[in-house]
Order: C-alpha cells, then sequence, then structure tokens
C-alpha cells in the first residue's frame, strides 16, 4: 500500500507489528518484518515542511542497503562523497579517501528523498503507513493497544520505538534513556554557491576552542554546516545569531575555504540535540523493541547516525521474528548487544575527543574529564 492513510474516529487497527516513526531505523525494521509476512503498520505523523540537516552516508553502508534491497534507489539521486576531511589536534588537515576502501565512494544525500525512498520500498513490501502521532501504550492480556493524538486505537502482537531520541515508547513501557552529554548542533543551510568551490566531494571536521565545525556538500549543490557545542555554552557563544554564527565559520579557516562562496549568514538556523544516549534495555517482553535513536544514540562525530539506524532496524526486527516464533531469549540477546554496541562506542568517542589536546576550556575538559554525563529525560531538540 503506497501513501498514507488515517483510520479516523475511534476506528480501531489490528496488526502484527507497529512501527511507531517512520525515518531509516523504522523503515529498516518494517521492511524487513513485512518482507517476512509480518502485517506492519508504519505509525508516524507527516514531516514538518522545510529543509533537514543532510548527512554523509559512509560506504559500509553498502552492504547493509544491499540486504535491505534499497541500494540501485540510491543511483543518481545523491552525490557521491569520496572521503572526510579533518583538522583535530592540529591545525593540518588529514584525509580519509573512501575510494581506497573496499566499498568504493559514499554519498552525500538529500535526506528527504533517501527518507521517502525507505518508506517507498517498506510500502511496497506490504507495511502500510498511517499519518498519526502515538500518544500512548499499554500491554492488555494478549496485545498492546496503542492510542495516537487523533484519537484512533490500534493493537499490535510488537511494538517498535523508532521515535528518535525521545523514545516515546521506550519510556511509556519503562525503559531508561539515558543521555551522556548535552552536545547540540546549531546548522544552517547555504544556498548554491557562485561556482568557486567547484565540485569538491568532502565532508570536513574542524575543532575550536569552544567545540567543532561539520560541513558537507549537498546534492543541489548547497552545503550543510554545523556548529556543535554543548547547550549551556551556546547563549555565552551567541551561536543563535545567524550573524555570530556566521562570523565564527570566518574564524575557522578550513571550514571558510568551503563556504566562503556561498552566499551568507543563512536566514534561519536550527538547533539539533546531538550527544550520546542510550535506552536500557533496549528491548524486552512482551515483544517491543526500540531502534535508531531511541535505542542509542551517538555523536555525529561517530558519522554513523544513518548506518546504526538501519542496522539497528534490521537487527530488530530479526529479533521480533525471533520471538514470535518461540525464542524466550531473541529481545533480551538484542538488548545486550545494543548495550555492548553503545559501551563501546562511548570508549572510542573518549579517545577521539582526547587527541585533541590544544584547548583548556570548559567544552574540552568536560570531554577529557568525562564532567556532564547524567542522566537526562528532557529531549532539547528545537528549531529555532
Amino acid at each position: 500500500m503506497n501513501g498514507s492513510s488515517s483510520i479516523g474516529g475511534a476506528g480501531i487497527r489490528r496488526c502484527d507489528v507497529l512501527v511507531a516513526g517512520s525515518g531509516p531505523a523504522g523503515c529498516a525494521a518494517a521492511l524487513a518484518l513485512a518482507r517476512a509476512g509480518a502485517e506492519v503498520l508504519l505509525v508516524a505523523p507527516e514531516g514538518s515542511p522545510g529543509w533537514r540537516v543532510g548527512e554523509s552516508l559512509a560506504p559500509t553502508a553498502r552492504p547493509l542497503l544491499e540486504r535491505l534491497g534499497v541500494l540501485d534507489r540510491l543511483a543518481g539521486r545523491h552525490a557521491s562523497c569520496d572521503g572526510n576531511l579533518a583538522a583535530w589536534g592540529t591545525d593540518t588537515l588529514t584525509a580519509v579517501d573512501h575510494r581506497l576502501g573496499p566499498y568504493g565512494e559514499g554519498w552525500h544525500l538529500d535526506r528527504a528523498r533517501f527518507d521517502a525512498a525507505l518508506l517507498t520500498a517498506a510500502q511496497d513490501c506490504g507495511a502500510e503507513r498511517y499519518a498519526l502521532r502515538v500518544r500512548d501504550a499499554r500491554w492488555e492480556k494478549d496485545h498492546w493497544q496503542v492510542v495516537t493524538a487523533e484519537g484512533d486505537v490500534l493493537r499490535a502482537g510488537c511494538l517498535v520505538d523508532a521515535t528518535g531520541r525521545a523514545a516515546r515508547l521506550a519510556r511509556r513501557i519503562g525503559a531508561t534513556p539515558t543521555r551522556y552529554d548535552r552536545l547540540i548542533a546549531v546548522a544552517g543551510l547555504l544556498g548554491p554557491g557562485n561556482g568557486a568551490g567547484g565540485r569538491e566531494r568532502t565532508s570536513l571536521v574542524q575543532s575550536t576552542h569552544w567545540g567543532w565545525w561539520y560541513t558537507a556538500p549537498l546534492p543541489d549543490g548547497g552545503r550543510v554546516v554545523m556548529a556543535l557545542t554543548d547547550a549551556d555554552l551556546v547563549p555565552g557563544l551567541h551561536l543563535l545569531d545567524p550573524v555570530v554564527w556566521w562570523d565564527r565559520a570566518k574564524q575557522a579557516d578550513h571550514l571558510w575555504d568551503r563556504v566562503a562562496h556561498h552566499q551568507g549568514p543563512p536566514p534561519r538556523l536550527r538547533v539539533l540535540a546531538a550527544g550520546s544516549a542510550c535506552t536500557t534495555p533496549a528491548a524486552g517482553a512482551p515483544g517491543w523493541a526500540a531502534v535508531g535513536d531511541a535505542a542509542t544514540a551517538t555523536d555525529p562525530l561517530a558519522a554513523r547516525g544513518i548506518l546504526t539506524a538501519m542496522a539497528t532496524g534490521l537487527t530488530a526486527a530479526r529479533a521480533i521474528l525471533a520471538d514470535r516464533a518461540g525464542d524466550p531469549d531473541a529481545l533480551a540477546a538484542y538488548a545486550r548487544r545494543i548495550a555492548a554496541v553503545h559501551a563501546e562506542y562511548l570508549r572510542v568517542q573518549a579517545a577521539v575527543y582526547g587527541r585533541e589536546t590544544r584547548w583548556d576550556t570548559v567544552f574540552w575538559r568536560r570531554r577529557h574529564q568525562g564532567a556532564g554525563r547524567t542522566a537526562d529525560r528532557r529531549p532539547v531538540a528545537t528549531d529555532r
């Protein structure tokens, strides 16, 4: 079934699995489950209008895209990504060239188009999409009863929480999302430049005394630029002011080499949660699992957000199918795997931040000392 549906009124819809959220994680789970013969409902409100923050997808995603059967849907629709550049711990740029690896080049995504392709693939496999917002979920004897903000009642044998960092369903069920830092991204979208930048096909990271910058070209010739620092440091840096944000971009020489030919400052900035978080447990009885950022959210420096989203969606789908087939440990094993993956990510993250020792400032002291790692259940993503 293609397109979106609305149940309307107080109707009741039943399914094998209800997936809350239609981003890459939710769509990957829905696609795998529907392909295996499960009746799947994808429940998520219509996307908000306006631009979406672009993202690079590493070439290591290629085998996963093939398993999901969507690799061919990327052809000709996104720009190639030849690699990554970084000025981190030194003023000198270092490079990682994807073209020298076993999977070849990666992608600079048109996120709206990429997400739409995954949703269409899930629907082509039989998943049904409903443009509704999940409000509550509770277990009743032999099924989950889900109530939407629109007043609809949905009944499902299993639930998949793909609601992002908010982890709305997991919280309702009793799981605990733990946030380890308060990193946020203040993002701006730059329109196509005057051509002086040429056909640059790499993403760039550059550290600074108050945090770090990220930028990547977009398929339409535009560019996404993000300033990343801790939420409590933003007011003192005045990063929510586009003019100040632009002036700070000028002070980062490698970044400025890539954005100077774009007209700036951007008319609007978006503030996005970017910190590390993990939900414990990430799955359990009776039949539920969190995927994507609802399960394990990583710092953009890890450059694996979409890859992890799709991988957890696929892995959770397998666990749910095994659980439905009678394996009593399948969902608990998935939860243990998420916890182990996140623990390893935190170890690597600490090592990477530890390589930048040029500044003795609040932002960097927190990373070096491990300060500020506290549980926090409040969502912080907002639009500005």
